[in-house]
């Protein structure tokens, strides 16, 4: 008779702790040699802390996966010290980079990392002497969507014109007014029932509706909705240095307003365009037009 002897595997503690990072690291995932996630999910804050897994006796090294916008994994050689030199680890923060490669695949545009990043794009407008009021904006932009092609080919042929795809948001505002953060969703076809349901009024957000006619992108619902004047209408953003401001929700008002809404009326006009919720959309611009009357008082 053949003896089979089970070889039991011991494990030992360890203990993690981070002493440098960039201000907006993590959250991590915490894996061995083998990528068998240890703990998941630990936020900057445990690993400045410090956080103890267990892991094979034989194992020398870790892995620490970053998985917020800037993502990578990194392997540790783990080695001893002593409770000094662990009492007497601090963190420290610094700025720090992270590579982002640029047109790896060419039928996605605003795509780093596993993250749709925004499409911004905003358009100045100045009137003459007497103040305008914005009826509606018309947007000549071409908008595109690529065709699966050959492995390791790209072909430019293999594209569509869409109707349906543009922006998904937008802003309107002057000095004084904004009309908040408008979701732009298609226009139902040939469905009544389901296009008077808008405009749908959110917590942060209304949505509305845009239409293609004649090569034009247009919309037209939207009103002032800042709740007060002397309030800024935007922020300063914390997340990134190449945002230049974020909308003010705190001073937005996107209830029902049944007898307040003012229209955006001034001597001057900023729309604001925003794709965020894709990367496989190509919009190439061409010109906007902002239809105004002039505002006799």
């Amino acid at each position: 008779m053949e003896r089979v002897h089970n070889k039991l595997t011991m494990s030992k503690p360890i203990v993690i702790k981070l002493t440098f990072s960039g201000p907006n690291a993590g959250p991590f995932d915490i894996l061995d040699v083998s990528k068998n996630v240890l703990r998941a999910d630990v936020s900057i804050k445990e690993l400045i802390n410090g956080i103890v897994v267990n892991i094979d006796s034989v194992e020398t090294l870790i892995v620490i996966r970053s998985k917020g916008e800037c993502q990578f994994d990194q392997t540790i050689v783990l080695e001893d010290i002593t409770m000094q030199e662990y009492q007497n680890s601090t963190y420290t923060q610094d700025t720090t980079g992270c590579l982002w490669t640029h047109l790896t695949n060419t039928t996605i545009y605003n795509y780093y990392y596993g993250n749709i990043e925004p499409f911004v794009l905003e358009y100045p407008f100045a009137y003459k002497y007497q103040d305008e009021i914005l009826q509606n904006v018309k947007d000549y932009t071409k908008v595109y969507k690529y065709l699966p092609s050959l492995p390791g080919t790209f072909d430019t042929n293999r594209k569509i014109e869409t109707n349906n795809e543009w922006y998904n948001k937008a802003i309107l505002y002057n000095g004084q007014q904004c009309s908040g953060v408008l979701n732009l969703v298609p226009k139902p076809a040939n469905n009544l029932s389901a296009y008077m349901q808008y405009p749908i009024l959110n917590t942060d957000s209304k949505t509305i509706t845009f239409t293609k006619s004649d090569s034009f992108y247009q919309y037209n619902t939207f009103w002032a909705l800042q709740k007060d004047d002397e309030i800024p209408m935007f922020k300063t953003s914390c997340k990134s240095l190449s945002v230049d401001k974020v909308i003010n929700q705190d001073n937005m008002d996107y209830g029902t307003r049944s007898f307040k809404k003012a229209t955006l009326r001034a001597k001057n006009l900023k729309v604001r365009h925003i794709l965020d919720n894709s990367s496989t959309t190509h919009i190439i611009s061409q010109f906007i037009v902002t239809p105004a009357q002039i505002s006799y008082k």
